[in-house]
């Protein structure tokens, strides 16, 4: 008795969409959950301090964050207990020497009590973040600020964005997996009709996703209100954005790849068409050389093309996430561009291969091995950026299993280990139905050694044992005992409802009986292509290892994009670190520090002295003396001033003092961004040619 393999048909496929779908609804709600852990860009440090008492009211608020962001002229609110605004509703950019510091002016005259600190931005990755403090001015008190419970990029919008971010991705690598399926493991793919559909199903979801995603984009990094997303004045602050820019250039590249399928499935199908011979296969007529040089012409061509796309579709998100900041940025683009192309044809590949073994048997196996192959190179080109992009966006192993980043990619790469093992389970499936197309072709098979499953019964199609396959058994209808099976009844009887009334022996007169007996024949010719189709063991061993993989691939790109959605890990130690310096013991008044020098020239010894006051981050009052070895004023020609923060590679800060008399000058307003040991290096020229740069440390906060 021949075991017949499990039968895995379109409702199948069916339910492996609907987990995408509810996959993708998942991702949304997490993206959307997420919290402030999501954020960025951290806010390492303000001025004055969250909880912090001052005796007077400052003139300024400064926030310090760890990456670039994008604030808007009410991006920072400082809010009097009863609620008031307190500040100028200006946002000046305060960062130098790669520091990002933003402050905002406070009106004279502010009562005492507690004030609210609320602000939002734009992560340079795209990604919104927010937060709020308190201070207070004299002493705690009572306020009536209510600050909104929903974090930034949260709720229904939030989860609506999340969805479309997935669904993107999807349709991205449904798009270029696909096409690149066609044109480099199977040319006759371009005139079927399911890959047609799945590519087609892959571009439209991805530019539905963009549209959504720019509609979204303003309220998603706002106000949260969904019946923003049709505010015009909203669009139009989004489109001066480099996000906004991103996604108007998707749009503009997806217009390229509508004519790049419109040719594909057109011309290029026509090329490559195939016709169904009297033995069963399919096979290409014979043609002149011209024909065949126009077709690898096309090919190049659609290839070149298509990869010129599908690279500027990826560089959409390269320039405008996480590859566009942090570390390396003008490595790290063309690297992720890499990684989403490997994807693409990777995972995008798998889901052709998967519905052209359902929907279109015939697949050849030299289709088959050629994408096996494709396969691996995308996996190592995979490997090769992924060990990049995780060393640069966690930076230690403390990251790697201490954040929220580093474990969500150590589960990405448990997935793709999982799914690396399948896919060499898939290789000797593969295998196998090498060795049986290496045996030597039958009378009826074509030239290149395949048989086509779907073509019908062959003629010789026992196996090695003698038994027959379940295609013949399909063929031989009659029992042992000589009567016909049910099949058989059913196709050669007939009742008297479907004779013709006027007995001519043509279709039935009633409709309703001929759309029956229409449905009859459509259905058993449907089991008659399955019983074809799972008569082959080795396809049906293929087929469950691709549905295999395909549903893991589906989980590891809801993981993906989650992860894309996540502070690295690298930039979420920095923010620790610089939480953990601000709850440090401050300053509590000025601090300063007493270099001695040496130019090397006439009257070029003595000693410097630097006060900075109150040697806190933001605003400070600096005063520099420099006097004679005796104890007199010095009135060296120039005075240079510098800060770095070694331990954050920040700096060095630049000032330039200016002279207020003989032997000493002074600075207001001298930034200091965050708390910690800077390195103070004072350069003082006594003559012309006689200079000399001394150094020192000084504690900030």
């Amino acid at each position: 008795m021949t075991a017949t393999a499990p039968r895995f048909g379109p409702s199948a496929l069916r339910r492996l969409l609907a987990a995408v779908v509810l996959v993708g609804t998942l991702v949304g709600a997490l993206l959307a959950g997420a919290g402030p852990a999501e954020a960025h860009a951290a806010l390492i440090t303000s001025n004055p301090k969250d909880g912090a008492v001052v005796p007077s009211a400052p003139k300024e608020v400064t926030l310090t964050f760890s990456e670039q962001i994008a604030m808007g002229d009410d991006s920072i609110r400082v809010l009097e207990p009863s609620g008031k605004r307190a500040d100028t509703d200006e946002v000046r950019d305060l960062g130098t020497g790669g520091t990002v510091t933003y402050g905002v002016s406070l009106h004279a005259g502010l009562p005492d009590g507690t004030y609210t600190v609320a602000w939002q931005a734009v992560s340079a990755d795209s990604h919104p973040v927010a937060g709020a403090f308190t201070f207070s001015i004299g002493a705690p008190s009572k306020t009536t600020v209510a600050l909104p419970d929903q974090e930034a990029g949260g709720g229904v919008v939030g989860v609506l964005y999340g969805i479309a971010r997935y669904a993107a991705y999807a349709g991205f690598v449904l798009l270029t997996g696909g096409a690149a399926f066609v044109l480099l493991c199977w040319r006759r793919g371009a005139s079927v009709r399911p890959v047609q559909r799945l590519v087609a199903h892959g571009w439209v979801t991805l530019t539905a996703a963009t549209l959504a995603m720019l509609l979204l984009r303003s309220p998603y990094t706002g106000s949260g209100d969904l019946a923003d997303a049709l505010d015009l004045g909203g669009l139009g602050d989004v489109l001066e954005t480099k996000t906004g820019a991103a996604l108007v250039s998707r749009l503009l590249l997806l217009g390229a790849a509508a004519l790049f399928v419109a040719v594909l499935f057109g011309t290029y199908a026509r090329a490559s068409a195939t016709t169904t011979l009297p033995d069963g296969a399919s096979r290409r007529l014979p043609d002149s050389g011209d024909d065949e040089q126009h077709r690898d012409d096309l090919t190049f061509g659609l290839a070149l093309g298509g990869s010129v796309v599908a690279a500027g579709i990826a560089a959409t998100w390269a320039l405008s996430e996480h590859a566009s900041t942090g570390v390396q940025p003008v490595i790290a683009m063309p690297v992720d561009i890499l990684h989403l192309l490997a994807v693409a044809v990777w995972l995008g590949g798998l889901a052709t291969l998967l519905t052209a073994l359902y929907r279109a048997p015939s697949v050849e196996r030299a289709a088959v091995r050629r994408f096996s192959t494709a396969a691996f190179w995308s996996v190592v080109v995979l490997a090769t950026t992924g060990l990049y992009q995780s060393w640069r966006q966690v930076g230690s192993w403390s990251a790697l299993t201490g954040t929220r980043y580093g474990q969500l990619l150590l589960l990405k790469i448990g997935l793709v280990a999982v799914l690396v093992a399948v896919a060499w389970i898939s290789r000797r499936w593969t295998a196998r139905l090498s060795e049986v197309a290496a045996a030597g072709p039958a009378k009826d098979e074509p030239a290149d050694g395949m048989k086509i499953a779907a073509a019908g019964p062959a003629e010789d199609t026992k196996t090695a044992d003698g038994t027959k396959t379940p295609v013949d058994a399909a063929d031989d209808t009659k029992t042992s005992d000589g009567t016909k099976t049910a099949v058989d009844v059913a196709d050669d009887t007939k009742t008297a409802e479907d004779e013709p009334a006027d007995g001519t022996g043509g279709e039935p007169s009633d409709p309703v009986r001929a759309a029956q007996l229409a449905r009859q024949k459509a259905a058993m010719a449907t089991a008659e292509r399955r019983r074809a189709r799972d008569a082959d063991a080795e396809r049906s061993g293929l087929r469950r290892t691709v549905l295999a993989e395909t549903a893991v691939a589906v989980v590891l790109l809801a993981v993906t994009t989650v992860l894309t959605s996540t502070e690295p890990g690298r930039t979420a130690e920095e923010a620790a670190r610089g939480g953990e310096a601000s709850a440090a013991p401050a300053n509590t008044g000025p601090a300063e520090i007493e270099l001695p020098f040496d130019t090397g020239g006439e009257q070029g010894k003595g000693t410097v002295r630097l006060s900075l006051d109150p040697a806190q981050p933001g605003s400070n009052e600096m005063h520099v003396w420099t006097e004679t070895p005796d104890g007199k004023p010095l009135d060296a020609p120039e005075v240079k001033v510098s800060f770095t923060l070694e331990a954050k590679q920040i700096g060095p800060l630049p000032i330039t003092p200016d002279r207020v008399s003989a032997g000493h000058w002074s600075a207001s307003a001298v930034q200091i961004p965050m708390p910690g040991d800077w390195q103070v290096k004072v350069t003082l020229r006594t003559s012309d040619i006689d200079q000399t740069t001394v150094d020192k440390n000084i504690r900030i906060g």
